[in-house]
């Protein structure tokens, strides 16, 4: 019963985080993809233009995944103490019938 509390508890804990976040990320690239479809001809300036957005939103993607990284770290440390504190006062509740 504890592992679907748990699992539904990350679960909604990377619907809350992650999903919003990958929505951002998949219309920066559709974005992009349009950009990119606009390019006719090579015109350098274009593909420079392009190239240093790229990098750009590269730059910010993995900013970003690192901020989520963090995030989910932190969120895994506060689930963990909250296991171990019910772990410890179901161990007391045991001790305190007995």
């Amino acid at each position: 019963m504890a592992r679907v509390r748990v699992y539904d508890e990350i679960k909604r804990a990377f619907q809350d985080f992650l999903v919003p976040e990958l929505r951002t990320i998949r219309e920066d690239l559709r974005l992009l993809g349009q950009a990119i479809d606009g390019v006719g001809a090579p015109r350098p300036a274009k593909v420079d233009a392009l190239r240093a957005e790229m990098l750009s939103l590269k730059g910010d993607l993995l900013m970003e995944v690192r901020r989520l990284d963090a995030r989910i770290d932190g969120v895994d440390r506060e689930l963990r103490r909250a296991l171990d504190i019910r772990e410890r006062l179901a161990a007391l509740e045991t001790r305190r019938l007995c």
